[in-house]
């Protein structure tokens, strides 16, 4: 008799063939009708209860379980999510499938999860008459700053089987930091909150080679941000993690304009809603008081985005669990530190127990330690663990379902 994991790996050409599909037409945002219509032409067939989302391109398919004790209650439900989005990046991985859309590139490796999602769908509708339960599947665009799950959860997904989940699984594949297979997670914060800083700078415009005759914002606005990083060496506690990394400049149309305004724009990561707190008090303060100091004005918004990414503790013990019978002892890797990226699946699981899961996915003949990381035009990943992660998230559900 097969194993899942010997199903999984069966599929597995037409597995890579639908990542390399994907790879190569990649999208950008909440509206991927591509890549929509290639799931739902995935999944056609397999007795799936499908919608379609309203104010995205999302897709949810519930699985209805045949094995359900009569008369012991509403059976348990199981939600499997799979981001399907892209990033505005442009690929400089030389490879067949390479992204012909210019400038978009699926550098986060969001392909390969909705792939696997796919075909975790199929192992588990072999196996419908096995199921305790219901599974719903949960492909969602918007990931990459769209919060695809917020708009999601507001049309319903966590209730689509008609009840709420009582477990929720994400997997995402990680393109360094760890060998290929192995699934890495730890109990409690595993991802940073992310908040948006905003600054527009405003001056008095002029000639170049008069500034006393203007208000140049330029030098200003380059102090705040060096500032910025001096207060959060000076304001945080050295124990508490917490990034601000400047990611926009902007400023000027030609080398001798002073400009009107300079605009620029940061990220925040932070574990801790203190930390936030005095990183959003911080970040006005210094900005405010170095435009004083220049005779400016200054506009700040501190936006906060997404809450922290929290492993439920039993739930990540029983998806380790998982992970070493369907892999080994050898193929998990509890992790001592969360990473400071951001998801928005902690809005799923802030609202169901849950954990998210990291996949290794380094290609062959790259070392961990130095391997291109997601998001990095170079960044690839193994179409070799594409059955892992499918058996991965069918395995989750027929567990949590037994």
């Amino acid at each position: 008799m097969t194993t899942l994991l010997d199903d999984a790996r069966a599929l597995a050409g037409d597995l890579t063939e639908l990542r390399h599909r994907l790879h190569r037409y990649p999208e950008l945002g909440l509206h991927l009708p591509r890549t929509q219509d290639a799931v739902l032409g995935a999944l056609d067939g397999l007795g799936l209860e499908i919608t379609t989302g309203r104010s995205s391109t999302s897709v949810t398919a519930v699985l209805r379980g045949g094995a359900a004790s009569a008369g012991a209650g509403a059976p348990p439900v199981v939600l499997l999510r799979g981001d399907m989005d892209a990033l505005p990046v442009q690929e400089a991985v030389d490879v067949p499938y390479r992204s012909a859309v210019d400038g978009v590139m699926h550098a986060c490796g969001h392909d390969l999860h909705t792939t696997m999602l796919v075909g975790a769908a199929r192992l588990l509708a072999d196996r419908r008459d096995r199921l305790a339960g219901d599974v719903v599947l949960m492909f969602q665009p918007g990931e990459e700053g769209y919060d695809g799950a917020g708009h999601m959860i507001a049309e319903g997904v966590l209730d689509a089987a008609g009840r709420r989940a009582d477990a929720a699984f994400a997997v995402h594949v990680l393109s360094n930091l760890t060998t290929r297979g192995t699934v890495a997670t730890r109990p409690g914060p595993i991802m940073a909150a992310s908040d948006g800083l905003f600054v527009t700078v405003h001056g008095r415009g002029g000639h170049g080679s008069a500034p006393h005759g203007a208000l140049d914002p330029v030098p200003a606005a380059c102090e705040m941000v060096l500032a910025l990083q001096t207060a959060m060496t000076r304001r945080l506690d050295p124990f508490a993690p917490a990034v601000l990394t400047v990611g926009t400049f902007h400023a000027g149309t030609q080398r001798n304009i002073i400009p009107e305004t300079v605009t620029f724009e940061a990220t925040v990561r932070t574990f801790d809603p203190a930390v936030r707190a005095v990183i959003a008090r911080a970040a006005t303060q210094v900005c405010e008081g170095v435009a004083a100091a220049h005779g400016l004005r200054v506009d700040v918004r501190y936006a906060e985005e997404y809450p922290v990414t929290v492993n439920d503790v039993a739930q990540t013990r029983f998806a380790l669990d998982v992970a070493v019978d369907l892999f080994g002892s050898d193929g998990t890797l509890p992790m001592p530190n969360p990473l400071t990226g951001s998801e928005d699946f902690s809005r799923v699981i802030a609202q169901v127990p849950g954990a998210m899961l990291f996949l290794g996915a380094l290609v062959e003949g790259y070392e961990a330690a130095v391997a291109p990381s997601n998001h990095a035009p170079q960044a690839a990943f193994d179409d070799g663990v594409l059955p892992l992660g499918a058996a991965l998230y069918a395995q989750l559900a027929v567990s949590r379902l037994a």
